[in-house]
């Protein structure tokens, strides 16, 4: 008796470890619950679901990772720490769109910084393409280096400063996400 409950009792931690690998998923993407990154290991804080127009369409989800769990957004924002934020898209949205979508978030949450940003903005926006259902766009800040950018799985480029980290990711985190449930969910709270 005490060998089959010790098989079961090692079969329900092999899968509940197992539960514990794949990580959270959102509108049926998956996201895993760490990533390593230049030696570090960041843990998924939140799932967002981002939803546009008055019909509420749904974009991305998008997935922060922290290398410790925070529900506090202006910590987050000030805290020079590696930190990776991944946008898988649930809808083809073109190159315009996005761009447009960057200037919206940054003027909504950049403040007196948007004019000392606006050519590192650019060159970030330059870094973007047209995306498809199913293809990501990753940022992670590297403090002291600014912001590595990846579409598509392919590396895009880096922009300097970690003001401008604060300032890209304050879109998401900032006083005017581009929806409220988004920051919401990014800060560990219910995606979607």
């Amino acid at each position: 008796m005490n060998r089959l409950l010790s098989g079961l009792l090692a079969a329900l931690a092999v899968m509940l470890d197992a539960g514990a690998a794949q990580g959270k998923s959102c509108e049926g993407v998956a996201f895993p619950e760490q990533i390593q990154t230049d030696g570090a290991t960041l843990t998924l804080n939140g799932l967002g679901l981002r939803k546009a127009t008055f019909l509420k369409v749904k974009v991305y989800v998008g997935a922060l990772y922290l290398p410790q769990a925070s529900q506090d957004a202006n910590a987050i924002l000030k805290a020079n720490a590696p930190k990776q934020l991944v946008l898988h898209f649930v809808r083809d949205v073109g190159g315009d769109d996005l761009s447009k979508g960057w200037d919206e978030g940054f003027e909504n949450n950049a403040g007196e910084q948007l004019a000392a940003l606006k050519p590192r903005i650019d060159a970030f926006k330059a870094m973007m393409t047209d995306v498809k259902k199913g293809d990501t766009l990753s940022m992670r800040h590297k403090p002291g280096a600014g912001v590595e950018v990846a579409v598509k799985g392919a590396a895009k480029g880096a922009i300097k400063g970690d003001d401008f980290a604060r300032a890209l990711f304050a879109i998401w985190l900032g006083q005017n996400p581009p929806n409220d449930e988004l920051k919401t969910g990014l800060l560990g709270g219910a995606c979607g």
